[in-house]
């Protein structure tokens, strides 16, 4: 404990883009600290081949808005997705203007292209590294700041509660296993997704909504646990671990869905959840564990520009994409529910924020439109930030007396937390 303080005005559970954004927008002489479960590289921020939307003036408004509500099923909150569509453009300036480098064409404009679901192309990116580029960009900038304390392979294992209101959290230091409270005048939960809790995802494996189960032990609202997303394309494999994804982009630049007659069978551009059913529709009839995905089409030139990784990623499993269909199989990927929050990140309990994975704000519905996850999770972190910072200086830090006794069996802890998870889920499905 020798390193983390007692008391701090912020603490942030997460180092992916959500985290990052908001500590980049809190006061520079607010004290803040960062826990992150893993290294600090190791949150699935960094994970994101594809890209990040943004509107593209005022004649995209309407199409953008239709893509997102109907891949969403139409159970979006259309104040989220409006707020999120608007607020597009000024936060890619902001990402600019931190660094982070967008593909450009040879005079200089951005380069858009279009996944599934997209009626047009509206979406940057940077080869197929996106989200390692902006979450790496951020990352540096935050490491600059003598106000904001990064802790590796600390988690948060419960928040701290004094008459309904959070004033921190239990911190475990993974490596000693030593548990201690820190107290913080405002919370944010940004831990990522459930992938964890997935024999096929391509998610980290530490990524198992502890914050969600938290929440829940606590009373704060929560919503959609159900509503967990599929991806249609992860590198087939029959080895155990993280599943390699296969950008969504590769389709939107021309690569098609074979099945072992090597025949196409389906539309590739229709949504996720779509694509997935066809996929596994297929599947089921010829009786194979995965489909072929033929990249050939989108060219050599393209491959080799803006999907480096994938091709270099497939030449290691033994493919060359630009000789030869690779197999690929749909898997876990993003989880639209989580921690309900409101258009500046609040949760059901003052003091306590979500943002990102971790928290549901009705952007997504029931489906999330591809590239809209790192877009949502800056702009409500950094909405999170501001509402924070209006009374950040009058805000007392409250101490309370915390009995970590319950937190000693750590692995008993765990299961709990994974089990109050997958109850509720399965409870939500059945009242579907």
């Amino acid at each position: 404990m020798s390193e983390i303080q007692q008391n701090y005005d912020v603490l942030i559970a997460g180092t992916g883009v959500a985290g990052l954004m908001c500590a980049l927008n809190l006061p520079r002489d607010a004290r803040i600290l960062m826990l992150t479960k893993a290294a600090v590289d190791e949150s699935d921020s960094f994970l994101a081949q594809g890209g990040i939307c943004m509107l593209r003036g005022e004649e995209d408004y309407k199409s953008y808005f239709e893509d997102t509500m109907r891949a969403g099923h139409y159970e979006n909150n259309e104040a989220a997705v409006r707020q999120m569509i608007l607020s597009s453009p000024d936060m890619i300036r902001e990402l600019v203007a931190d660094g982070v480098d967008f593909a450009r064409d040879e005079q200089g404009n951005f380069r858009f292209t279009r996944e599934g679901g997209h009626s047009r192309p509206r979406i940057l990116f940077h080869d197929d590294v996106t989200g390692k580029e902006i979450t790496g960009k951020l990352l540096r900038l935050v490491r600059t700041l003598s106000n904001v304390k990064i802790v590796e392979y600390a988690e948060l294992v419960d928040i701290l509660e004094s008459d309904g209101e959070c004033v921190g959290g239990v911190v475990r230091l993974l490596q000693s296993g030593e548990i201690f409270p820190v107290f913080a005048k405002y919370t944010l939960l940004a831990t990522g997704g459930v992938g964890g809790l997935y024999e096929h995802s391509t998610n980290f494996r530490h990524l198992t909504g502890d914050a969600l189960a938290i929440a829940m032990k606590h009373g704060v609202a929560v919503e959609h646990l159900n509503y967990v997303q599929i991806h249609p394309t992860t590198f087939y494999s029959e080895k155990h671990g993280r599943r390699f994804l296969i950008s969504e982009s590769v389709r939107g630049e021309g690569a098609v869905l074979l099945d072992k007659e090597g025949k196409r069978f389906c539309n590739e551009l229709l949504p996720r959840d779509v694509v997935t059913g066809e996929i596994r529709a297929r599947m089921r009839k010829d009786g194979t564990k995965h489909v072929w995905l033929d990249m050939r089409p989108v060219g050599e030139k393209t491959i080799l520009e803006h999907f480096p990784t994938i091709h270099a990623r497939c030449l290691k499993e033994g493919y060359d994409v630009l000789k030869t269909p690779i197999p690929v199989v749909p898997a876990q990927h993003y989880f639209m529910g989580g921690i309900k929050v409101d258009a500046d990140a609040r949760t059901s309990m003052p003091r306590l924020f979500a943002a990102g994975e971790t928290a549901c704000n009705g952007v997504h519905g029931k489906n999330r439109l591809a590239s809209n996850s790192l877009l949502e999770s800056l702009i409500w972190a950094k909405r999170a930030a501001l509402k924070m910072s209006e009374n950040l200086k009058d805000e007392p830090v409250k101490e309370v007396q915390a009995d970590l006794s319950e937190y000693k069996d750590y692995d008993l802890l765990k299961k709990q937390y994974a089990k109050s998870i997958r109850e509720e889920a399965e409870r939500e499905e059945c009242l579907d």
